[in-house]
């Protein structure tokens, strides 16, 4: 799984049956412990919801294609998860709860 923020999201009129109905979001890598983002871009299926500005995990390869959402689309990438907190080194670098040491969707304590 590869770590990231949602930047932004992708419109395509015209598609492929089997991605009608599909969001595609932009995310941007990030580094765990600054979420500063990298500059690697890739454009993803989204399995859960996701919304832009969350920080997501997301599966590139055979395994974007094994979700309920993807399972026998043409997805090189899936974002698969919400993340709620990133701890690193024993310190939280990442809440999306402010109660639990950070601001919602922001860094947490350092």
């Amino acid at each position: 799984m590869i770590l990231g923020r949602v930047t932004g999201s992708v419109v395509s009129t015209h598609k492929e049956k089997l991605l009608e109905g599909v969001k595609v979001l932009v995310v941007e890598k990030i580094d765990p412990k600054s979420l500063d983002g990298i500059g690697d871009y890739v454009m993803a299926l989204d399995a859960v919801g996701a919304g832009e500005g969350e920080i997501v995990f997301y599966v590139s390869g055979s395994s974007a294609r094994m979700t309920e959402v993807t399972n026998g689309r043409p997805a090189d990438a899936t974002i698969t998860a919400i993340v709620e907190t990133i701890t690193v080194e024993g310190k939280t670098t990442y809440s999306k709860d402010p109660q639990a040491g950070g601001e919602a969707g922001g860094k947490g304590t350092e």
